[in-house]
């Protein structure tokens, strides 16, 4: 078993035995990994790029914990949901390629529509 599966198996022990499969539809799911990804940019907010590289030396812990709650919810959500979390990300990696080809995306940060 990979890291992702056993980090999935963990977390669908850790809401079976609170009973909590009857609050984690995917609206309130969705939601919820929203507001823990928010989570991660307060962490960010108001500081410019000398400050966030300083904050980020001591607060490793913290934004991770942030971060590892994004997880959380969504290897719950790609599990429920039936979603091959892997298969997903190749597709996706493979439009973005095609979006943005490097011949035209290399070292800007345009949308690919303006490309």
């Amino acid at each position: 078993m990979d890291q992702l599966e056993q980090a999935l198996q963990r977390v669908l022990a850790f809401r079976k035995e609170r009973d909590w499969e009857k609050f984690h539809n995917p609206k309130d799911a969705s939601l919820t990994l929203v507001l823990e990804a928010t989570e991660v940019m307060e962490h960010f907010q108001w500081k410019n790029e000398a400050e966030m590289k300083e904050y980020v030396k001591t607060h490793k812990e913290e934004i991770g914990d942030e971060l590892a709650d994004v997880v959380y919810w969504i290897l719950l959500l790609s599990h429920d949901l039936n979603i091959d979390l892997f298969d997903a990300f190749e597709k996706k990696m493979k439009k973005n390629e095609a979006k943005y080809p490097v011949e035209k995306a290399k070292g800007v940060a345009t949308k690919y529509d303006k490309l």
